[in-house]
């Protein structure tokens, strides 16, 4: 019997030719953010269908296991369509191998997310409809659409807006296969799909690319309207309360990981948890405002070492939240000002400064980078109001990962974004500014003959006393410098008194070196490596220049050599050198010998050929944006 005489559960519309032979790109968008990016669709859609005027969190539950393929509403027909596919360029070809790979197996894997205290969709009786009100029909069967509140506050807070997000079911499948499982406020049960593939000929007829898992009513006038099916299938697709259940079934192994699953909610949603907005369980695991701290604050899910928390903030954000008092924050687009409440937290241990930008219904956007501070050690959440929200809203890219002006299309609104953006980094970076000058306060400034530099003595006697012994190359150590720092002297007095010897200072301490295989067969010749004292060395930023002066007058090991190589490496307030966290190339445009006027090559992130001229060497360092002008150094002068 020819299929197509068959009842067909999933719809594909008829199309004259193929014309597109490529996924749907939006589908790679959302691979590529994984774990992350579905969880924080699902959970926004979830919190964005909250029972209005009830005062109980909405509760989602995410659950994964597996399902026998026979199971699978009409899954024989998506089988029957991918073998149909085509590739016709490399991407398509393995895509569809990697689906023809994955659709024989008898059992497979499965996520479902299904929420409670929601609402659910509205009007799956109606069926495709043109009604804003029936929202299962803008879910169901309108890509790139979102159904829109009628109370604008309510519409204002919602996390979505570009409707898009729907496709980040699919692409958790390894067959791009989702179910959805609605029960509205009338007790109507039913089950909708999608299922994204190409363009394709099925029993010598083209086919648009994306199929619907529901029924199909013949109007007439070749024209037809889609019906869901009522929910009678295998409990796994069950949803018997209010609200909706998302099942994806071939489940993608790299979705299938519970530990990260918990992390991605604790990330994006902790506002809402605290706020009692939102309670998550995962298995059999509850992630509420009185456990998440048993998550947030648990080794095995994030590092709890201050120092090593340079690509996951979750720890820090909630820490911030909950023990800093918020500060009023104002952000201008040239237009409007927008209220903001900061929860602003300086600690020198912190080694990325980031803030979280969190949306009134407890949604975090983004680890904002500040510009030209991305290394200062802070951290901050920042939450506005309704009128902040929308204007937030409208700068979300299409994932909510980020706040952007690049897809607004009007010239005049864009700028106003891009304004805002800016204003926002520049605000952040004064109270950032302001820290850093209240916990490092500096002892003024010296004059010299060239420049000013400001002279932090009190920190060159901190450093000086810490410095302890450090290993270079094999087996070799550098004794402890002394801890002698002349202090500064005024002009009016002697630097010592009638009779008295002053103390000698080692204003550079050679470090051994041990030649290894790889320096043996270097054709650059062996050169002595000196760690300097700091008050040899001054600095001074000025703009976007750094200038260092290097003073060897009183080192007979380097005063009478014509020139040298320097190298740097960070060093904290505490003494600790970070020798591998500090890239000249990524931190500098430019290195100009001060001397000579000549730009300095770097190499294996040392400076070459510095001039030495009277005992002095001067560096011009032309700093990037991302320079963070806290950083302290220790320098390396070769000879």
């Amino acid at each position: 019997m020819n299929p197509v005489n068959i009842k067909q559960l999933w719809q594909f519309s008829k199309i004259p030719n193929i014309e597109e032979s490529n996924f749907n790109k939006v589908l790679e968008k959302f691979f590529n953010l994984r774990i992350p990016g579905l969880t924080r669709e699902n959970t926004q859609n979830a919190l964005d269908g909250r029972l209005l005027d009830f005062d109980r969190p909405v509760i989602l539950t995410i659950n994964t296991g597996t399902i026998k393929k026979e199971d699978i509403p009409g899954i024989d027909e998506v089988i029957e369509r991918i073998s149909c596919l085509k590739g016709r360029n490399s991407y398509t070809k393995e895509a569809i191998g990697h689906m023809r790979n994955k659709m024989d197996q008898d059992e497979v894997g499965y996520i479902s997310f299904e929420d409670f205290n929601t609402r659910g969709l509205k009007g799956a009786i109606n069926g495709q409809s043109e009604s804003k009100e029936d929202t299962w029909a803008i879910y169901a069967y309108n890509k790139g659409v979102h159904s829109e509140e009628e109370d604008e506050s309510v519409e204002t807070s919602r996390g979505g807006s570009h409707g898009v997000g729907k496709i980040a079911s699919n692409a958790a499948s390894d067959l791009n296969l989702m179910y959805f499982a609605n029960c509205d406020a009338e007790g109507n049960q039913h089950l909708g799909g999608t299922v994204q593939l190409i363009e394709h000929t099925y029993h010598d007829q083209s086919y648009r690319s994306s199929g619907y898992f529901t029924d199909i009513e013949i109007l007439g006038d070749k024209k037809t309207k889609f019906y869901p099916f009522d929910n009678t299938f295998h409990k796994v697709f069950e949803k018997k309360t209010r609200g909706l259940k998302i099942v994806i079934p071939y489940l993608r192994d790299e979705y299938n990981n519970e530990k990260e699953i918990i992390k991605s909610v604790c990330d994006s949603f902790f506002i809402s948890i605290l706020q009692q907005k939102l309670e998550v369980v995962v298995n059999d695991k509850n992630i509420t405002s009185k456990t998440i701290k048993d998550y947030v604050e648990n080794p095995d899910y994030f590092v709890q070492e201050i120092g090593e928390m340079k690509n996951e903030f979750t720890p820090l954000y909630v820490g911030t939240y909950l023990n800093q008092e918020p500060r009023s924050l104002n952000v201008s687009d040239g237009m409007n000002d927008y209220q903001f409440n900061l929860y602003f937290r300086y600690d020198e241990a912190i080694p990325k400064g980031r803030m979280a930008i969190v949306r009134t219904i407890g949604m975090k956007i983004e680890d904002k980078k500040i510009k030209g501070n991305v290394n200062k050690p802070f951290n901050a959440v920042l939450i506005g109001g309704a009128a902040e929200d929308g204007y937030l809203k409208s700068l979300e890219n299409e994932s909510h990962t980020e706040l952007s002006y690049e897809h607004i299309k009007d010239p005049k609104l864009q700028k106003r974004a891009k304004k805002f953006i800016n204003n926002l980094s520049r605000e952040i970076s004064s109270i950032i500014e302001e820290a850093i000058k209240k916990n490092n306060p500096t002892d003024g400034l010296m004059n010299t003959k060239d420049i000013l530099y400001v002279v932090e003595n009190q920190f060159k006697r901190d450093l000086s006393d810490s410095i302890a012994t450090v290993k270079i190359n094999k087996g070799k150590s550098l004794v402890k410098m002394t801890t002698d720092v002349p202090k500064k002297k005024k002009k009016s007095k002697s630097a010592t008194k009638p009779g008295e010897t002053r103390k000698k200072i080692n204003y550079v301490k050679r470090v051994n070196r041990q030649l290894t295989v790889e320096n043996e067969s270097a054709q650059e010749p062996e050169r002595d490596k000196y760690i300097t004292h700091p008050d040899i060395v001054e600095r001074l930023i000025i703009g976007n220049n750094e200038m260092v002066h290097f003073d060897f007058k009183e080192s007979k090991e380097i005063n009478k050599e014509h020139s040298c190589n320097i190298s740097l490496s960070i060093i904290d307030g505490m003494g600790v050198e970070y020798t591998d966290e500090f890239n000249l190339h990524e931190n500098y445009s430019r290195v100009i010998d001060g001397t000579t006027g000549k730009v300095c090559k770097v190499e294996n992130n040392i400076i070459k050929d510095v001039a030495i001229m009277e005992g002095v060497s001067k560096l011009q360092l032309e700093l990037k944006n991302n320079f963070n002008k806290a950083l302290k150094f220790v320098y390396y002068v070769e000879v």
